[in-house]
């Protein structure tokens, strides 16, 4: 993340990415959570994507993994995630929510920044 960029430590993220099946994405989520980047992380099977890949249409199979954190775990997230991810390219997304209920979004806060 650009240093001038300024950062909510306790505004919500939903990080997101696909993955090529279940087991790598329960290995990714667990590890998220283990490592007090996410405190929550959901699975999604079942998704069917559609890209173009060095020209060609490609059509797979794919799970989603969705893990909640905060805006100041973004760059320590993301950069996990593309140095454990399995495809050249990984997505990588963030979205903020625009609200989020309270208790959810500190508890949220305080399993990322928790030593555990």
């Amino acid at each position: 993340m650009s240093e001038n960029i300024p950062v909510n430590s306790s505004k919500l993220l939903v990080v997101m990415t696909s993955l090529p099946n279940f087991e790598v994405a329960k290995e990714l989520a667990r590890a998220l959570v283990e490592q007090n980047l996410a405190a929550c992380v959901q699975i999604t099977s079942g998704v069917q994507s559609i890209y173009r890949w060095e020209g060609k249409i490609c059509k797979e199979q794919e799970v989603l993994l969705s893990a909640k954190t905060t805006e100041f775990k973004w760059f320590e997230i993301s950069t996990f995630i593309e140095s454990a991810h399995p495809y050249d390219l990984p997505e990588i997304l963030a979205f903020s929510p625009d609200y989020c209920e309270s208790q959810y979004g500190r508890w949220v806060e305080s399993e990322v920044n928790s030593k555990s």
